[in-house]
């Protein structure tokens, strides 16, 4: 049974020119070929789309050139999130008024705060936003992991909806659907777990 973000989300990269500046046209023909060839849902400025290496302008005309190629935000999910909670709140901000149907919200990388810092840094974004919210735990590349009793407070809130999953730890996410009673989303972040 898909999910509420459909089958495959496709973490989209983001084009430039020679020069080095945002190519929106690419950008549009770009989700465009991947939405006709079986893609539900758009990831766009995830670490894929070089976010962190994005200004919030550069982000906010991406988003915005992506919902405009799509047709429908509701197949747009915006990566916002940083290891700033302020930053992450002003994007999020910025990706609502792009039109962005969801959000993907990555650990954050770099700093490796305790679990009740997690908690504290999503629901504050969560907060700022009546969009529905995807965790990524993906420790090899934030050097924290989202660990399960943290993903159960966070799956109380109404609009963390989701994990993309990277830890690649069975037992974890199999305790993670048992305690939420299936209803808190599992999504695979490696291809080679994504049947178990």
């Amino acid at each position: 049974m898909p999910g509420r973000f459909g089958r495959v989300l496709t973490a989209m990269a983001t084009p430039f020119t020679r020069e080095g500046a945002l190519d929106l046209d690419g950008a549009q023909r770009l989700a465009r070929h991947l939405l006709d060839n079986g893609t539900d849902t758009l990831v766009v400025s995830g670490t894929t789309g070089e976010s962190p290496t994005l200004t919030g302008d550069e982000r906010f005309r991406l988003w915005s050139a992506v919902v405009e190629a799509a047709g429908d935000g509701r197949r747009v999910m915006a990566g916002t999130s940083t290891y700033s909670t302020a930053e992450s709140v002003e994007l999020t901000e910025l990706a609502e008024k792009a039109g962005v149907g969801s959000l993907l919200l990555v650990a954050p990388y770099y700093n490796k705060p305790p679990q009740d810092g997690l908690h504290l840094h999503f629901k504050t974004i969560a907060a700022a936003t009546g969009l529905p919210c995807m965790l990524y735990n993906v420790p090899s590349r934030t050097a924290c992991t989202i660990e399960v009793p943290t993903l159960l407070r966070l799956a109380e809130l109404d609009n963390i909806v989701a994990v993309k999953d990277a830890v690649g730890d069975m037992a974890a996410a199999s305790r993670l659907y048992r305690d939420t009673g299936g209803t808190f989303e599992q999504y695979s972040g490696d291809d080679k777990n994504l049947l178990p």
